[in-house]
């Protein structure tokens, strides 16, 4: 059995425990009040509001659309709901890449405006510039190696990352720096497993995988992936628990068979 802490509340300084006693860290995402609010009490460690909320919420085929005022949106909803898990907001697309003092602000204004705990950011020595100014102003910093969605269209496709020897090696020396620049965690995703657990034994912080293998300190995964409210969407890391799409259509075809034959609403359900 896995060690497990009874933690009332989630802080950064919490997952390096969790990380130094080997108890795996747990996190997902959320991106509005009532979801984050079953997440939260049902005990997940870490909430982040993902710039996916681009796919799943506004139904984009990317996460370069959606804005810094739209996470704003999304991560204000998510903090009036938790009470004990860490919440970690994505710094969408073009708030914080080559500029170090709009990824200030943009920091700034997703700390100040939704009262999140922390930011996170995609990239390594290319955008370290914008994390040590972040971190500067004491707002704490996740970093995000191996695929990052932000750079799709210069990478041309979503495979794994990092199984040619450079572009390991790279990885290797980026976790190395955004540990070093003071990220309290980094999250990693699509990468090969052994190069996975090679970071996270070189690494003090925390490494939380997608599609990273076992041998990390956590895992997180897309709650609407996880749920099954996508079906699209199925990559050889995804394990779905649920089969919500279905669930959902079979209710809602339940409700419009009962409004079409006059059985809803009955006499025990009206005034």
């Amino acid at each position: 059995m896995a060690p497990k802490s009874n933690y009332t509340k989630i802080t950064t300084h919490v997952l390096q425990e969790m990380k130094l006693k080997g108890e795996k860290i747990s996190m997902l995402t959320a991106y509005d009040f009532s979801m984050a609010r079953l997440l939260d009490e049902a005990g997940v460690d870490v909430i982040l509001v993902g710039d996916s909320a681009s796919n799943v919420m506004a139904g984009h085929t990317t996460t370069l659309p959606i804005t810094l005022n739209e996470m704003i949106y999304h991560a204000s909803s998510v903090m009036r709901a938790v009470k004990r898990a860490l919440v970690v907001v994505d710094l969408p697309f073009g708030t914080y890449q080559g500029d170090s003092k709009e990824a200030l602000i943009s920091a700034i204004r997703i700390m100040k405006e939704s009262g999140a705990n922390a930011v996170k950011l995609e990239g390594g020595q290319e955008v370290l510039e914008s994390i040590v100014r972040i971190l500067s102003a004491g707002i704490p910093v996740m970093g995000h190696l191996g695929l990052t969605p932000q750079s799709i269209h210069k990478f041309g496709t979503y495979v794994v990352r990092a199984t040619e020897d450079a572009e390991a090696k790279k990885l290797i020396e980026d976790a190395h720096l955004l540990e070093k620049s003071g990220c309290f965690s980094i999250i990693l995703e699509k990468i090969p497993a052994k190069l996975a657990a090679t970071v996270t034994d070189e690494i003090k912080i925390p490494i939380i995988g997608i599609g990273a293998g076992a041998n990390v300190d956590g895992q997180v995964l897309v709650l609407h992936d996880m749920l099954g409210i996508t079906q699209k969407f199925s990559p050889r890391f995804l394990r779905r628990y649920h089969n919500l799409s279905e669930e959902i259509k079979g209710s809602v075809r339940a409700y419009i068979k009962d409004v079409k034959d006059l059985d809803f609403p009955n006499e025990r359900e009206q005034y």
